[in-house]
């Protein structure tokens, strides 16, 4: 738009949990089949755990530990897009909107390219952007540390915001 004018800001985000049995493997706000889940307060999902960072970051909101510490009990085992919801009212209440999302998984395993898609709608509409503005990637880490050899999977995510200047 001529005349208008942002001032736009990038935030970088990281997550990591460990694989264990007995607990659903939820990624990108997308339940995986998998015999391992990720160990968390919360529902364990590292990307959208990065995401809230890298926004958390970007709009200087701290991070998601002081946001959603995870030593209160209301946090216990709860679906990580509610979180990314909550942190939607705090970015959009300053005037911040999601120019784009760029994720990694980094897991040996499974394999993600058959959920990618689907993580992409889900982190677009929770961050409501457009699902073009969204990019999830992932990388398996050739075998070396606890990803590669299937006790961990972590998640990074890079995220710019934008915003009218008054």
């Amino acid at each position: 738009m001529e005349g208008v004018e942002y001032e736009y800001r990038t935030g970088i985000g990281t997550d990591i949990h460990r694989l264990v049995r007995e607990r659903p493997l939820i990624l990108g706000g997308v339940t995986i089949p998998f015999e391992l889940g990720l160990l968390g307060h919360s529902d364990g999902d590292v990307a959208l755990h990065a995401v809230i960072d890298a926004i958390c970051g970007a709009a200087g909101l701290g991070d998601i530990g002081t946001l959603f510490p995870d030593t209160d009990p209301q946090y216990k085992d709860i679906d990580s897009g509610q979180l990314v919801l909550q942190v939607q009212q705090y970015y959009k209440k300053d005037g911040w909107q999601v120019v784009n999302v760029d994720v990694i998984i980094h897991a040996q395993a499974p394999r993600m390219g058959p959920y990618k898609g689907q993580m992409k709608r889900e982190i677009a509409g929770l961050v409501d952007t457009d699902f073009a503005n969204v990019n999830v990637k992932a990388k398996t880490n050739e075998g070396l540390d606890a990803v590669g050899r299937c006790e961990a999977i972590a998640a990074t995510a890079m995220v710019l915001l934008r915003r009218r200047l008054k």
